[in-house]
């Protein structure tokens, strides 16, 4: 189909010599795209894969990649097939049918990229799935992001050559063709959100607007135009990423910018730390909220494991789970450099120097016990602290402002539960140095 093959060359969706899995359910879209870039492929150089995933939600559903398998078999395309039960994720998640059959097969296609079975996965969305796409966005809430609809390559893996294929061009391409397909019978439910505006609202629509699905999709791009023109004006560089999956925006932002910027701050910021998923406008409000009037400590879930919480000055949003780590690394006296995953370096030398600027912290060899150990925080565990006083570890670094998220995943040097060393914090009174210090330690830490 020329307009499948336009989409790629002009938007640079596939390089030569890639592998590229179709995901195909056996419905007549999947099977549309699936044989269009398997006759593309001997063009432009390019391999393809059938995908085909079972989400055991209905009874045929063993049936349809049965006939996937052997559709593929028969016209010499390598498939892989794959199965979930998406009713009992659902279950286990708390979490809608639909969704938990989404993640589990999204789970999928990133597993054959990370693997390098597939470079890129190909899905089958054409043009009435972008109209519908952008009017759901819209009913949710969306702003402009969400009314650009889909992109035609997302994440740099998932591509769409089919959004400018109408349904109609579908059918004719599978008819003359003579490319069979399965029907699936859930997209007759009018329960699911999609399957209400396809079968009822936009058949209404169309009766009054025939050209809507292309002119929905023309306002699609409008948008996306004006948003990317918003965002290249943005005045972000104050926003502080401390890793692949932490980001802090300074809480003066939320009263500085305008509702129109500070949002798409905080999407530019949830997708430089690959938390990728749409972000409503009510999440986006609840955000802001909290910036402007939620107390230090504050803290909000949001789907898909991602937390946002008040610390100070900032609202750091965060997509990992920070969990205390149960291994302990024995204390070296001499040169000694230590890695710890999640955290940073560790770096330990003999040293003249008394000077405790030149070092993150400077410490009286002699006065660590042997036994010492840098580990992670535990309940119960004290510091004396430097100048004098004991204080539940806890509470001290509470006291120091150190951010809730990271307390578990910060080294400290231990004997039982006498914390020495709170690894770029401080140290503890017990091993400063002093007049009569013969060997001192430098020790450097630097986060990653």
């Amino acid at each position: 189909m020329d307009k499948i093959k336009e989409a790629i060359v002009k938007n640079n969706l596939i390089n030569e010599n890639e592998i590229i899995g179709v995901a195909c359910s056996g419905g007549i879209d999947s099977m549309c795209l699936l044989v269009a870039l398997n006759e593309i492929s001997k063009e432009l150089n390019f391999k393809v894969v059938a995908i085909n995933v079972d989400h055991c939600i209905r009874e045929v559903s063993a049936k349809d990649s049965e006939f996937v398998e052997n559709f593929c078999k028969k016209n010499q395309i390598p498939v892989k097939c794959f199965k979930i039960d998406a009713l009992k994720l659902s279950e286990e998640k708390k979490i809608s049918v639909e969704l938990a059959a989404r993640e589990a097969r999204y789970k999928i296609f990133n597993s054959l990229i990370e693997k390098g079975i597939v470079n890129k996965i190909a899905l089958g969305h054409h043009m009435v799935d972008q109209a519908e796409t952008i009017l759901l966005n819209i009913l949710r809430g969306s702003g402009l992001s969400g009314a650009s609809g889909m992109s035609y390559i997302r994440d740099g893996k998932f591509i769409r050559p089919m959004l400018k294929v109408s349904k109609a061009e579908i059918r004719a391409y599978v008819s003359n063709n003579e490319i069979p397909y399965v029907e699936d019978e859930t997209n007759k439910n009018n329960e699911y959100s999609r399957n209400y505006l396809r079968n009822v609202l936009m058949p209404m629509i169309r009766s009054k607007w025939p050209n809507a699905d292309r002119t929905i999709c023309n306002f699609g791009v409008i948008a996306r135009e004006d948003d990317e023109y918003i965002y290249s004006t943005l005045n972000d560089s104050g926003v502080i990423y401390e890793n692949e999956n932490t980001a802090k925006i300074p809480t003066s932002y939320f009263a500085i910018y305008k509702p129109s910027a500070i949002n798409r701050i905080i999407i530019k910021a949830f997708n430089k730390i690959g938390a990728t998923v749409d972000i409503e406008r009510k999440h986006l409000k609840i955000i802001v909220g909290l910036a402007l009037e939620g107390e230090n400590g504050n803290k909000i879930n949001l789907p898909h494991k991602i937390s946002v919480i008040k610390e100070y000055n900032y609202i750091t949003i965060t997509n990992r789970n920070y969990k205390a780590k149960k291994v302990c690394y024995k204390f070296e006296r001499e040169n000694n450099k230590l890695n710890i995953p999640d955290f940073g370096v560790i770096e330990i030398r003999r040293t003249t120097k008394r000077d405790p600027k030149c070092f993150t912290h400077l410490v009286d060899a002699k006065k660590i016990p042997s036994g010492a150990v840098w580990r992670f925080r535990e309940d119960g565990d004290l510091i004396e602290k430097f100048g004098g006083g004991t204080k539940s570890l806890s509470d001290y670094l509470i006291d120091k402002k150190v951010p809730s998220r990271i307390r578990h995943n910060l080294p400290v040097l231990a004997v039982n539960n006498e914390i020495l060393i709170i690894a770029g914090v401080e140290i503890s009174n017990k091993v400063k140095v002093d007049e009569n210090t013969r060997t001192a330690l430098g020790i450097n830490v630097v986060r990653f």
